[in-house]
């Protein structure tokens, strides 16, 4: 009997390889109700949302303030689930150590904020959290490759951050595929996020380009008119996953 050939792995093959993978899911904190932050926080954790996205704004890199200390220590109150700080400030070395002090297990700066990337991550290191880089949507992925050794987290903005409820950017998809690539290509296996947009119809299509870690807000999980666990579970079964 003749030997088969060895088969190889087909493109169908190979998307139904990134489909499989492990997703993670966080809650934008910032879009909760905080008039009963305690349920929501409780649901989010019920719903086997993985992460608390706390979206930190000083008004001077985006027009807008949002979250503080005062809010991580109190959901630490209350839930376990570990907390991905995404600073939007100017100069963020100075807030490291509060940040990671009141619970952030991931810290993330913009590269466009920052004037010694390098030392900023080893200093977010030093601290015991892992250190994240978050790029707008118009800053080129070249501006990370250089201390691409150093990161432990990529966040890819997919609409102009400052302002919750925008159109994701175009660009975006090819972006995070282009991130994709570039870790393969440094044998980096870093989480890709991304932040904007996350809708149920955007969410499949953000996977599918290599996304592996999701910022749900008003557009999937706190969609208006349903509740946490259902926005959760949707938010899953549009991405293949199975609700936790």
């Amino acid at each position: 009997m003749l030997e088969q050939p060895e088969r190889r792995p087909s493109r169908r093959d190979e998307a139904q390889s990134k489909d499989t993978r492990k997703v993670t899911i966080a809650a934008s904190v910032a879009c909760a109700n905080f008039l009963r932050l305690e349920d929501d926080l409780r649901a989010l954790e019920a719903a086997g949302v993985e992460y608390l996205h706390i979206d930190i704004m000083d008004g001077q890199f985006v027009p807008n303030f949002s979250l503080n200390t005062d809010i991580m220590k109190a959901a630490r109150q209350v839930t376990a689930l570990p907390m991905d700080v995404h600073l939007m400030v100017e100069r963020p070395e100075r807030y490291i150590e509060p940040f990671v002090s009141a619970g952030g297990s991931i810290i993330v700066v913009h590269q466009e904020c920052v004037t010694h990337l390098q030392r900023t991550l080893a200093e977010i290191r030093r601290h015991g959290a892992q250190a994240g880089v978050a790029l707008n949507p118009a800053t080129p992925l070249q501006t990370i490759e250089y201390v691409i050794e150093d990161v432990d987290f990529l966040l890819l903005m997919t609409v102009n951050p400052g302002f919750y409820g925008q159109k994701l950017v175009p660009s975006a998809l090819r972006k995070i595929a282009d991130a994709r690539a570039l870790c393969e290509r440094h044998g980096r296996d870093i989480p890709i996020c991304v932040d904007g947009n996350v809708s149920l119809e955007n969410a499949p299509k953000m996977v599918a380009a290599g996304a592996d870690f999701l910022v749900g807000g008003t557009s999937s999980i706190f969609m208006r008119g349903g509740t946490i666990a259902e926005g959760a579970r949707r938010l899953r079964e549009v991405i293949g996953q199975p609700a936790r």
